[in-house]
């Protein structure tokens, strides 16, 4: 069984800082284990004051929704869903966890092979600058946000490149 280690995040914490400081948008970053729990929390000088628990959330809600389908790539695909379909129900998701479940841009689960081992968050910029950071930060330090083999189907992954049209990402693809 694969695991990630604390250890781990420190290239991604760094990658990520590296990013925010050239964009001057200071952040907060988060990583979870596949069940949830928190790995590693990090906030930049100058993040805002709520950052941290934003990150957390949105590393939590990247592991929670990729645990239950493979249709949940990443927060903005979760987002452009629950808007979609029922946003009262992301409303009542949030408040059924504590405030955990966060829906926006800078974060995705973390694959090792085909296995989910984790995900991470990002916030303190806008949701399209937390993804850039994000995005910077996992093909940096070589983090996966897919499964090796990928057995989604292509019915699925059509709907999912539907969303990200929708949402003004045509150019990304699942």
């Amino acid at each position: 069984m694969a695991r990630l280690l604390a250890s781990e995040c420190r290239p991604f914490f760094d990658a990520v800082a590296e990013k925010a400081n050239a964009m001057a948008a200071p952040v907060s970053m988060a990583v979870v284990g596949p069940e949830g729990h928190l790995i590693a929390l990090e906030r930049m000088d100058d993040a805002g004051f709520i950052t941290p628990e934003t990150a957390w959330a949105k590393a939590f809600t990247a592991a929670a929704f990729r645990s239950m389908s493979p249709r949940f790539p990443d927060g903005l695909v979760i987002q452009k869903w629950f808007q979609e379909r029922n946003p009262q129900m992301m409303v009542a998701a949030a408040i059924l966890s504590g405030g955990r479940i966060v829906a926006s841009g800078g974060c995705a689960p973390i694959f090792k092979g085909d296995e989910m081992v984790g995900a991470y968050g990002i916030s303190g910029g806008t949701s399209d600058q937390d993804e850039v950071m994000a995005r910077y930060a996992r093909e940096k330090v070589g983090w996966a946000h897919t499964p090796a083999h990928d057995t989604t189907p292509a019915s699925l992954k059509e709907h999912i490149n539907e969303l990200y049209a929708k949402a003004g990402l045509a150019e990304r693809k699942l």
